[in-house]
């Protein structure tokens, strides 16, 4: 008998699309439960929070579909412009496009829109970190090859810490070139660990360097450091958010006080719809809300695996690899900081957290996967 002809159709994954859909649905509804207190002290409008994130979800949504819409190799063919421009957009907080907000200056606003550089450049750095491999095609696994993803997201991390003074969004950054690294040049993962401690004790040295000046802010992150310790001797200062934080995990219990009746959200966690959002979560949905956010989170980055091995191409990969490692970095992070099992230093939970750059760019990401995953071919 003549075999059966295999059928090739298209595929796109509809269990990453609907996860997205989840997260920022639920992200919506702890929002407005997060902030409606806040925003009606401050604003003297409970849904002003909410309504800002809703608008910026929309033009997510509809900055997912054009990067869906664009063929993934658009973004590496152009990556050096794209990262060149991430390198300006980071100098330009020190002009007078640049602004402070909650006590930093990280921001740039050009007319009625307000960016944040160090969103914009983890997405570049992907960008850029995948142009390498492509460019150089055979020899991308020598040595030199690592070299230059240790060098890319070295020089983005290095001037988001220096110049917006954003450690967390250094860690990540350069945690992406690092994950990247580990996927693509397995042999060398001993060099990318060394590399790693050394940028790390450069930091630690600089940072004791600061505080031997006893500058006005010279030990603030060593009292980060203090507070992560024991944050009870500092909880009416430094380890304040810490605190409450803990408080509200603490009290939720097991299956939470129910939506919307967290105490600790009334005042006591500063700005709880930003970094602290999780200790709410945990709070009103207890323990196990709080775990069923993490499994949702571990689907996601599961559908991100699938669609990298089943890539056409090690482009598409590569770039799957990059958003993997952004998700799984900023969520374990976020997790660590709220639970207090590493020092306090302000990372958003994705897609939950306030912040309209911020769901911008991850939805740009999101784009950019379901775009790698259309170029998949089944055969049934």
């Amino acid at each position: 008998m003549p075999k059966k002809r295999l059928k090739r159709i298209k595929y796109f994954d509809y269990s990453l699309l609907f996860i997205i859909i989840f997260l920022l649905g639920f992200g919506l509804v702890m929002i407005y439960s997060t902030s409606s207190y806040s925003a009606q002290i401050k604003f003297n409008d409970s849904e002003y929070f909410f309504k800002k994130q809703l608008f910026a979800e929309v033009l997510g949504i509809a900055g997912m579909y054009v990067a869906y819409k664009i063929d993934y190799h658009f973004w590496v063919k152009h990556a050096m412009f794209f990262y060149i421009l991430a390198m300006v957009m980071i100098v330009l907080v020190m002009t007078p496009l640049g602004y402070s907000a909650y006590g930093a200056r990280r921001w740039i606003s050009i007319g009625p829109i307000s960016i944040q550089p160090a969103e914009y450049a983890k997405l570049a750095l992907i960008f850029a970190c995948t142009a390498v491999v492509e460019k150089m095609g055979k020899s991308a696994r020598k040595f030199r090859a690592i070299f230059m993803h240790v060098v890319l997201g070295g020089i983005l991390a290095g001037m988001i810490f220096l110049i917006t003074n954003n450690l967390s969004s250094a860690i990540i950054i350069f945690g992406i070139s690092v994950v990247i690294g580990f996927v693509m040049y397995p042999k060398y993962n001993i060099y990318i660990i060394g590399v790693t401690a050394i940028g790390a004790l450069v930091v630690a040295v600089r940072q004791w360097a600061i505080n031997a000046q006893l500058s006005d802010n010279a030990n603030f992150r060593f009292e980060r450091i203090l507070a992560w310790v024991n944050p009870e001797k500092f909880a009416d200062d430094t380890g304040f958010q810490t605190v409450q934080a803990l408080y509200a995990i603490g009290s939720g219990g097991l299956f939470g006080k129910g939506l919307g009746k967290s105490l600790q959200k009334l005042g006591f966690i500063p700005e709880a719809q930003n970094d602290m959002i999780f200790s709410v979560i945990c709070e009103e949905l207890g323990l196990f809300g709080a775990l069923c956010v993490l499994i949702v989170f571990g689907l996601m980055l599961w559908r991100f695996v699938y669609i990298a091995t089943n890539s056409p191409d090690l482009t598409g990969c590569l770039l799957v690899v990059g958003v993997f490692a952004h998700i799984a970095i900023q969520v374990i992070l976020n997790v660590a900081v709220v639970t207090n099992l590493i020092p306090n230093t302000g990372i958003s939970l994705p897609f939950i957290s306030y912040g309209g750059t911020s769901v911008l760019f991850l939805m740009a990401e999101m784009g950019i996967v379901l775009n790698v995953s259309s170029r998949i071919r089944m055969e049934v």
